[in-house]
């Protein structure tokens, strides 16, 4: 299987497969409160065998090429991950989103590990717009999208009720045209 290198810090995109189940369950229960303090990602997997279920279900969309997910290891040890929530090929369209625990925070894994699926998907399934979508209060993962190049689309007031809280959703997005152009621009400067 694939290991994609994210830099010098020992940092690896990986996949994240059903067989995972114990080592994602411990990552989750290591920083479930953080990773869940504006989405569910994870909420339902509170054992060995609810772990399996959910990595199996991204397994079954990654068959179905309707969506995958992808660990981040840092030193060799699963700290989060990046997914394609949404994939439509047909479409052109695809949504993207990630989730880390604490001890992982503020050295730009998600951003890297985004920046390989965007490439992936803009360069050889031929995605035109990739989407992000966060809740409004959840400033990291929109600082995110802006460090990806992404133009905020819009914000769906109070679209999104989660913990007795109706959040507002921002939509996030970056089309295939603009990737290109700030990864050439992006080269160029490094030159």
């Amino acid at each position: 299987m694939y290991a994609i290198s994210l830099g010098d810090d020992g940092a690896q995109l990986r996949p994240l497969e059903p067989w995972h189940a114990q080592e994602f369950l411990a990552h989750l229960d290591r920083g479930r409160e953080f990773v869940n303090q504006y989405i569910p990602f994870g909420a339902t997997a509170v054992d060995a065998g609810s772990a399996r279920e959910l990595l199996q279900s991204y397994a079954d969309k990654r068959a179905a090429d309707t969506g995958s997910l992808h660990g981040l290891w840092l030193d060799g040890k699963l700290v989060g991950g990046v997914l394609f929530l949404l994939f439509d090929a047909e479409r052109g369209t695809c949504e993207v989103g990630c989730w880390l625990e604490p001890a992982a925070a503020g050295r730009g894994l998600v951003t890297r590990a985004m920046r390989v699926l965007i490439d992936w998907a803009v360069d050889e399934r031929g995605i035109h717009r990739v989407e992000w979508q966060a809740s409004s209060a959840n400033e990291p993962s929109i600082n995110v999208a802006r460090r990806l190049g992404m133009s905020r689309d819009g914000v769906l007031r109070q679209s999104y009720p989660y913990r007795d809280v109706r959040h507002d959703l921002e939509v996030w997005s970056v089309l295939a045209p603009e990737w290109r152009e700030a990864r050439a621009r992006a080269a160029d400067n490094d030159h």
